[in-house]
């Protein structure tokens, strides 16, 4: 089952999302491949610190996020890639690495690469890594509200 708050976000906005069960699996790639899910659609969320602050960058799962571009992207003052232990207790209901890509729900801005909205659907982890959900990719824009900036690292 998703993180709880992540399913009530959702059941309560009357989104239509598939949840997607798939054996224990831990990097973006190995998901996408586990869940046969092309990588350009798998959306995974990576911690990032900007200016002192926590925030999630969403790109897809073939791709790194280029700290630099997405520094001046965003007008950071700083910006690095968060460690697990800077954001651990940041996301309670979720296992370390499988946070949904909802920072509306934990209190963080969230930048989302532009080449995620090539896609009709999106799937992301749902809290655990064991469950994706996969909603369109407008339903997602429209509930998170993220900023949608270009940071790939090919």
């Amino acid at each position: 089952m998703p993180s709880r708050k992540l399913k009530e976000f959702l059941d309560k906005n009357n989104i239509k999302y598939i949840s997607i069960q798939h054996s224990p699996a831990y990097t973006a790639q190995e998901i996408a491949a586990t869940a046969h899910i092309h990588g350009k659609e798998f959306a995974k969320t990576v911690i990032i610190n900007k200016d002192g602050k926590l925030a999630m960058a969403v790109l897809p799962a073939n791709y790194h996020v280029d700290v630099e571009v997405l520094k001046k992207a965003t007008g950071a003052k700083s910006l690095t890639i968060a460690s697990e232990q800077e954001f651990k207790d940041a996301f309670p209901e979720c296992e370390i690495g499988a946070m949904p890509p909802f920072g509306n729900l934990y209190g963080m801005e969230t930048f989302v690469e532009d080449s995620l909205a090539e896609n009709k659907d999106i799937v992301f982890n749902a809290g655990s890594h064991t469950e994706l959900i996969r909603i369109s990719f407008d339903d997602f824009v429209k509930l998170v509200k993220p900023k949608i900036l270009s940071f790939l690292k090919i």
